[in-house]
């Protein structure tokens, strides 16, 4: 990571829209679906045990952001996935997780280590003995940095409603493998 940005607390509700900003940019969304997110997202942030991080230049700029929270069979997300994950025999992972809810890159500071360092530092600071997240389903940056991390796929082709991709599941104990 660039001695430029740190990563630290980030209180996502007041800096919810510059978050958003930089997930639109990261992941391609439109106007109405940043709209719809800022709403989950600030419905998020009221779990118990939900968390943010930011990665901020120097001069105050979001650079990139994580946030999650212990996992709950009760929430959306597991919902959505618990069949796919009862199917691969892996439904187990939804109990005693911290889910990785979103963490994005600002595309001008990708490849510099910051996801890294987010979801790192994130992971860090969960008392749960493992993690799980979810990915477009296809070889990105994304899913190369999970699995050196040490996620596994659980579960493949998770099709959720009103995405136009599949996504993939996965899953790594706590903490999280760190470069050799």
């Amino acid at each position: 990571m660039t001695d430029d940005v740190r990563v630290g607390p980030l209180d996502l509700a007041a800096h919810v829209d510059e978050a958003l900003a930089v997930q639109a940019l990261a992941f391609g969304l439109g106007p109405d679906e940043v709209g719809v997110r800022r709403h989950i997202v600030l419905r998020h942030v009221t779990n118990p045990g939900a968390r943010a991080l930011g990665a901020t230049t120097r001069e105050g700029r979001l650079a990139g952001f994580v946030y999650g929270m212990p996992n709950d069979r009760t929430h959306w997300w597991s919902t959505v996935v618990e069949p796919y994950l009862h199917r691969t025999g892996q439904d187990g992972w939804l109990d005693h997780s911290f889910v990785i809810t979103e963490l994005h890159v600002h595309p001008d500071f990708q490849a510099r280590g910051i996801g890294r360092a987010l979801i790192t530092a994130i992971t860090d600071t969960a008392s749960e003995p493992r993690s799980i997240l979810s990915a477009i389903d296809i070889e990105s940056p994304a899913r190369r940095l999970y699995r050196s991390l040490g996620y596994v796929d659980l579960a493949q082709q998770v099709l959720f409603p009103s995405a136009p991709r599949p996504y993939a599941v996965m899953g790594a104990p706590l903490p999280l493998a760190r470069k050799a």
